[in-house]
């Protein structure tokens, strides 16, 4: 018996020890420093239980067949863009830093700036179910509709039945959810829309077997777009204001009209070819739009695993390096990469006025205690925290100085950075900042400052707790 103990002690002991060796040799390939460090803590104290969880999601790529499906979604975005008009000159009329942001903006997400467009602000949640359905009530053509979280609940049920309403009118509509983000309610949406004429497809449902999917990589993107000519987008799913039980959302949405409608759209044709393979981008659904004399210059930026080629920490890092005068940044969910969180530091040094506004709870134990654990350098640094206290700030926008106004679904976290399929809009325009202002504003009133001298005051097992999430920060 003791030799047989003895021999199962040796072979778990050499079995543990070649998967950390492994580990060290595969897990900094293609990854970042902090989520490599994360990964290789979380193999040398559980290597089996890490084995099985890399197994699940420690590979931040689509399998090989979405990857080769992928590699068409350029051409297929091309072609819908196709027909936007040249964005030359809209590039010409923006000063030298939102022209270098702008040529940025297109490096990573491959789409243009493009001028008189018109863009409004809206923070009221249910003001924004309300709008989006009298848009799709009002459609003629087409209505397409891609969301994170779809629920056949109040809020959903009128978007739902305005879709149905309007493919009895023969408009063509079609409808993408996440498989993962709306898995409460998609078979009951399916179902629903059964017969209507409302084509839905799932993104990204989860299987294992023949044409594999990952749980970890989803698409968060909340785009609408009408005949064309009317788009929505920012942080807001398609879910009643009270999300879970005495939780009631806090968000702002879009609304835009003019040529950047297109680029929505060209978004929203990519991700249809990548569930379906049917390539639906056609003339018709990029029509001329109409622009609004003197409008604002803006663009779109896809990111995620289908666009490889661009990462949007780069863009946030460039924008904050750019500030000379002010910055504020608001999120749900605060767990930056190191290039990010230096830059926010090195603003502030630069005399920067730097505030950050994050919600005073999140809905998530592990990422409540991560995110707090970054507030002792930025507080030492001057950076301005601001916890809001009235309702789950699900918000994601940032305002670099008076002239540029960025708004999307991307959360600043390594799932938005890397994980998630995002979508964002920036506007290089004086008056969506103005837009943003007073949104920031109400947000101020209803917040409280963290002191430097409050948070210290916080015990140690809560430290404790911080700075032990923050260790596995970048798997979040």
């Amino acid at each position: 018996m003791t030799s047989h103990f003895s021999l199962w002690s040796t072979i778990l002991f050499l079995l543990n020890w070649g998967i950390i060796i492994g580990a060290l040799v595969v897990i900094p390939f293609r990854r970042s420093p902090a989520a490599a460090q994360g990964w290789l803590l979380l193999f040398f104290f559980q290597p089996f239980a890490a084995t099985i969880l890399y197994f699940f999601i420690g590979d931040a790529r689509h399998p090989k067949w979405r990857r080769e499906r992928i590699k068409d979604v350029p051409s297929v975005v091309l072609k819908a863009i196709g027909e936007i008009p040249s964005a030359a000159e809209a590039a010409l009329t923006l000063g030298p830093r939102s022209r270098t942001a702008a040529h940025l903006v297109q490096t990573l997400g491959q789409l243009p700036c493009l001028s008189g467009n018109s863009i409004d602000l809206d923070p009221n949640y249910n003001r924004v179910v309300d709008r989006i359905t009298a848009d799709i009530d009002s459609a003629t053509h087409h209505a397409h509709a891609m969301f994170y979280i779809l629920h056949d609940d109040e809020a959903g049920n009128k978007v739902l039945s305005a879709l149905e309403r309007a493919a009895r009118r023969g408009v063509k509509c079609r409808l993408l959810i996440d498989a993962v983000g709306s898995s409460y309610h998609r078979d009951a949406i399916a179902r629903r829309l059964d017969g209507s004429g409302v084509e839905i497809r799932l993104i990204l449902p989860l299987r294992f077997w023949r044409r594999a999917t990952r749980a970890d990589l989803r698409n968060h993107r909340k785009i609408v777009v009408v005949d064309g000519r009317t788009g929505w987008v920012g942080s807001q799913n398609m879910h009643q204001i009270e999300y879970e039980p005495n939780t009631f959302y806090r968000e702002v949405m879009a609304r835009v009209t003019g040529p950047v409608v297109l680029e929505l759209q060209a978004i929203f044709i990519g991700d249809w070819f990548l569930e379906t393979d049917e390539d639906i981008s056609a003339p018709e659904l990029m029509p001329m739009p109409a622009t609004t004399e003197g409008g604002v210059v803006a663009q779109v930026m896809p990111s995620g695993p289908d666009h490889p080629a661009g990462r949007l920490d780069t863009l946030f890092t460039d924008l904050i390096h750019s500030a000379r005068e002010r910055v504020v940044l608001t999120t749900p969910y605060f767990i930056p990469n190191e290039p990010l969180s230096l830059a926010l530091q090195s603003a502030v040094q630069k005399g920067v006025k730097v505030t950050l506004f994050v919600t005073a709870t999140t809905n998530s134990f592990l990422i409540d205690h991560a995110q707090r654990s970054y507030y002792d350098e930025l507080l030492e640094s001057g950076v301005e925290v601001m916890l809001y206290r009235e309702r789950f700030l699900h918000a994601k926008h940032l305002s670099i100085d008076d002239d540029i106004a960025v708004i999307g679904s991307a959360n600043m976290d390594r799932r938005s950075f890397e994980l998630n399929s995002e979508v964002t809009l920036l506007a290089y325009d004086a008056g969506v900042v103005k837009q943003m202002r007073r949104i920031e504003n109400d947000y101020r009133a209803k917040s409280a400052r963290l002191m430097p001298d409050d948070w210290d005051q916080r015990g140690f097992f809560t430290k404790l707790t911080e700075n032990a999430t923050r260790l596995i920060s970048p798997l979040l």
